[in-house]
């Protein structure tokens, strides 16, 4: 039995994600000597198409790019992002290639929140103007391709990239309030590629495979106040959305 210990540096802070694997010693070759194991599921990876569903954590941050390093010239701090871990839950459609490759669609429903400290400029007034909360309910719909070892037993590694979109029905993109009013506004849609990995273990009725996988936003989120000196995104030039989604997968 081994421990796989997942830790995700966010924003100086340690999320740590205990996935507990039942592994047998004769993982990567079995000796003549030992006993042949039950093979359960034995043709589950030749069907054409098959259907799951997931349930998971998340962690997600925001990734800045500053106009003219304004911080920086004036010697202020970034803006710092506290992250809450969310959670996600949806559905998997699997469609085999051949017997190493696979494409999937893997829409789902993810919550997560972030909250923004911001150095202490002149410009802010009180310090509630130093903190805002983004919250985010994203449709997230994934295209992802799975690249999978050799099975061994009833246990197999794999890999994952794809692209997928993100709808965030918390963005309030069409609020005409804005930071002045305690309103941080995103764009609706965005962009990302994921790269991951995972394992999958052939139970007696279904396929269980933990995953642990990387988010990156490609589309500047950011939706700037209307005054163009507002302290909160004035010297924002672009911000993207990083996040590590931890998944448990049945099929």
């Amino acid at each position: 039995m081994e421990l796989f210990l997942f830790i995700v540096q966010t924003n100086h802070k340690k999320y740590i994600f205990f996935i507990l694997i039942l592994l047998v010693y004769d993982l990567m070759g079995q000796s003549p000597s030992v006993k042949e194991r039950i093979t359960n599921l034995p043709n589950f990876d030749e069907k054409p198409i098959h259907y799951g569903y997931y349930v998971g954590l998340n962690s997600y941050d925001f990734k800045f790019e500053y106009v003219d390093d304004y911080y920086r010239i004036n010697n202020y701090p970034d803006i710092q992002v506290n992250s809450t871990s969310g959670f996600n839950v949806g559905l998997i459609g699997d469609l085999r290639i051949n017997r190493f490759f696979n494409l999937r669609l893997e829409p789902g429903l993810l919550y997560t929140q972030r909250d923004l400290i911001y150095p202490e400029l002149p410009l802010f007034n009180s310090e509630n103007d130093l903190i805002r909360e983004v919250k985010s309910t994203y449709i997230h719909i994934p295209l992802l391709l799975k690249i999978s070892a050799k099975r061994i037993n009833n246990f197999k590694p794999y890999v994952t990239f794809g692209i997928s979109t993100d709808y965030n029905l918390s963005s309030n993109s069409k609020n005409t309030d804005d930071n002045s009013s305690n309103v941080f506004r995103t764009k609706s849609r965005s962009l990302n590629y994921e790269l991951g990995f995972g394992f999958d273990f052939y139970l007696y009725y279904f396929k269980f495979s933990p995953s642990i996988r990387g988010i990156f936003s490609i589309e500047n989120e950011l939706i700037s106040d209307y005054d163009k000196s507002s302290p909160w995104t004035g010297n924002i030039k672009k911000m993207y959305s990083r996040g590590v989604v931890i998944n448990f997968t049945f099929e």
